[in-house]
């Protein structure tokens, strides 16, 4: 009889538990090897560029800004996605150009002005 009612507690809680829902930017995190489309890529890394803005550390000036390029480079790990924007508005000529890299899945692994 313990039992029964032990179980019967334990579903009303989990019937009640409020769903963990996954965050705006957490469309872009993919498990497995298998290789992302060039359209996702894209979307993955201009969400990054995105929060990046929103988040201050680009200038509001690359809000707008499409990307310019995507290839496949050799990274440390294997096959990465390098996705290219420029904005020629940007005050810094160092830093008129902004590299998004991915695994080749589509995770993003880093983003910066070298493009290393």
């Amino acid at each position: 009889m313990k039992t029964i009612a032990i179980a019967i507690a334990s579903a009303v809680a989990l019937s009640l538990a409020t769903p963990a829902f996954a965050d705006k930017g957490s469309s872009c995190h993919f498990h497995g090897s298998t290789p992302a489309k060039e359209e996702t890529v894209l979307t993955c890394a201009a969400q990054r560029k995105d929060a990046l803005v929103a988040s201050g550390k680009l200038d509001a000036s690359w809000k707008g800004v499409k990307h310019e390029k995507v290839e496949q480079v050799e990274g440390k790990k294997g096959k990465e996605w390098k996705v290219t924007f420029k904005n020629p508005a940007a005050s810094d000529k160092d830093k008129q150009s902004l590299y998004v890299f991915l695994s080749a899945p589509g995770n993003v692994l880093a983003a910066n002005h070298t493009g290393k």
